[in-house]
């Protein structure tokens, strides 16, 4: 129950004066049975503590990809930031004696420290950016570690690093944890809601065309990225203990603050979404009803196209103990998507919340969500998902009804953020079609790459969307978010790795396309085998032309390290991949 932090350390014999013996520095300990972090299981304590890299989850919902991380916990200055963290958040400022005393409380220092690690209220560590423009800064998507990220933060005397997203903030919040002794993973939510005014609803609307409109603020991110730390909930009750949500991107205010948890996932769950800290916010991000609108700017009307249930929150995951895999923990969140079980605890949220029996002139009526359309519709994807290639679709469009049906559709692709934020239009295009009874049909779409390559945003994401009217019927919306792969990039390790040996390694990049690219750097980073960010600079590359990079390392520990590349060009922004290596 002691605070953590540093501790003066001296020893008195007698009436002698003190002698100092320095200092030492306390953490919390999840190796120890009395401890609010006390984690029983030792391969989990080896994984949440004590591992420096980490794997996280991106891409969307149907295509999920993944990225290594080097969060550095136990490197050069890292602990000594994060002690010196808690005495710069608003906590602290406003009244320090009351701070530290609660020091000893891993749901307080959570929460505090979620706030800290944005940059928001009180110069913290990292400025979110969602603009698509980073000037003054870094990309978000470049970092591979947490370490040069506060690095920079102490350098410049402590000014917020730029630019970070979600996986930038949770990464760091990490490491920050894991560096105190409290046990913390990263979770990746797909299709994510980002529910701004609590009705554990997300609106989204579009114009006749099919364009997504930024209308309202709500928002669903094709993922999010927060957090789950593991400590006891003396506050709510044994059976809330257990891992805990906290989220450091800057989303909404909380006790007029941007910090977000710690949420019980227990409580997320079973709909106690009044319990302390943030339980509606956390439960709309994995559970809200999702609205599709079509608005006409003219007159200000509103209509539904449809509503949807099951579309928020799926295939939640985190990296595996002890391997390099990904686990999917959705039913630790939620009972199984449609069931009676979830749609009971949903109303119980609703119910808690006060929302059951207020009139909300916004939403639709009960006739609007019953409507039953005449017509189905998807986009399959024909071929590869490679930033480089022509991206190839089909729309296809079944008649559900006995009778023939004539339909417009108008189509659009437009680039956008992994929010789901349109940021450029690629493509446009609308069609006439007519359906005989129960047929369905399809239609190829292709995208070119010299089409795309320009409006494309570095989270190589891509929303197509089909709006489909249905003479005398109901609008249809089809609607699908690709996500762009990068081209390959292969790391060989050129012998055995030893401690104190040199090693060579090998990084192989062909490029993919009939155009050169420029602007070639090459980063490599990762705990135990190389000290701080090698940056290799590489000359231009002709189409199809194959680059291969060496360089050395000298492990200085032994056991599996993980080394991480990150190679960019003018194209190709940010192609990362890691390699595990056994000292």
């Amino acid at each position: 129950k002691a605070i953590i932090g540093r501790y003066k350390l001296s020893v008195q014999s007698g009436s002698s004066s003190p002698t100092s013996l320095g200092t030492f520095v306390l953490l919390f300990n999840p190796w120890s049975s009395g401890d609010d972090v006390f984690m029983p299981n030792k391969a989990e304590c080896e994984e949440y503590v004590l591992e420096e890299f980490g794997i996280i989850f991106a891409g969307n919902k149907n295509h999920i990809s993944s990225f290594g991380w080097n969060f550095g916990q136990f490197q050069g200055d890292i602990l000594n930031i994060c002690l010196s963290m808690m005495d710069r958040s608003l906590y602290y400022r406003q009244d320090p004696i009351t701070d530290v005393s609660h020091r000893h409380d891993p749901k307080y220092l959570g929460r505090v420290l979620s706030a800290m690690v944005n940059a928001n209220d009180d110069q913290g560590v990292v400025l979110g950016n969602w603009s698509g423009k980073f000037e003054g800064g870094k990309n978000p998507s470049s970092w591979t570690g947490s370490g040069e990220i506060l690095q920079s933060w102490k350098k410049s005397g402590f000014q917020p690093v730029k630019y970070g997203q979600c996986w930038v903030f949770a990464a760091v919040l990490t490491t920050v944890l894991r560096c105190l002794g409290i046990p913390t993973r990263t979770i990746t939510n797909f299709s994510s809601a980002h529910d701004a005014d609590g009705n554990l609803r997300v609106d989204e609307f579009y114009d006749a065309d099919g364009n997504h409109l930024e209308r309202g603020a709500d928002s669903v991110w094709n993922f999010h990225v927060w957090n789950e730390s593991w400590f006891t909930r003396n506050d709510l009750g044994p059976s809330y203990s257990g891992w805990q949500v906290l989220d450091a991107t800057p989303q909404e205010e909380s006790g007029g603050i941007y910090q977000c948890g710690p949420a019980s996932r227990h409580a997320i769950k079973e709909g106690e979404v009044d319990l302390d800290y943030d339980g509606p916010f956390v439960f709309a991000e994995v559970n809200a009803d999702c609205m599709y609108w079509n608005y006409d700017s003219a007159t200000g009307k509103k209509t539904l196209i449809f509503s949807k249930s099951t579309e928020i929150g799926d295939s939640i995951s985190t990296k595996a103990v002890g391997r390099d895999a990904r686990v999917d923990v959705t039913s630790d969140y939620k009972y199984e998507e449609g069931s009676a079980k979830e749609r009971d605890i949903f109303k119980k949220a609703r119910k808690k919340l006060g929302l059951e029996d207020k009139f909300d002139p916004t939403a639709p009526t009960q006739e609007e969500i019953e409507q039953k359309p005449d017509i189905s519709g998807k986009f399959k994807v024909a071929g590869s998902l490679e930033v480089g290639k022509d991206l190839s679709l089909l729309l296809v469009l079944e008649n559900l009804q006995s009778d023939a049906k004539t339909v417009n559709v108008n189509m659009t692709a437009w680039s956008t953020l992994y929010t789901r934020r349109p940021i450029n239009e690629i493509w446009k295009d609308s069609i006439s079609v007519t359906l005989a009874p129960k047929e369905e049909k399809q239609f190829p779409i292709k995208i070119k790459y010299p089409e795309y390559q320009q409006q494309l945003t570095t989270d190589k994401t891509i929303q197509v969307t089909a709006l489909c009217h249905v003479v005398d019927g109901i609008q249809v919306l089809v609607q699908r978010n690709i996500t762009l792969d990068n081209p390959a990039i292969d790391i060989q390790l050129l012998g055995e790795a030893k401690v104190n040996k040199e090693v060579a390694v090998e990084v192989v990049f062909i490029n993919p396309i009939d155009t050169e690219v420029t602007d070639c750097v090459l980063q490599v980073e990762g705990c135990g085998l190389l000290q701080g960010i090698l940056e290799l600079r590489i000359p231009p590359l002709k189409a199809s032309e194959k680059s291969s990079t060496k360089f050395k390392i000298i492990p200085s520990e032994a056991g599996p390290k993980h080394l991480l590349v990150n190679f960019s060009c003018d194209k190709f922004p940010d192609i990362k991949t890691f390699k595990m290596v056994n000292v």
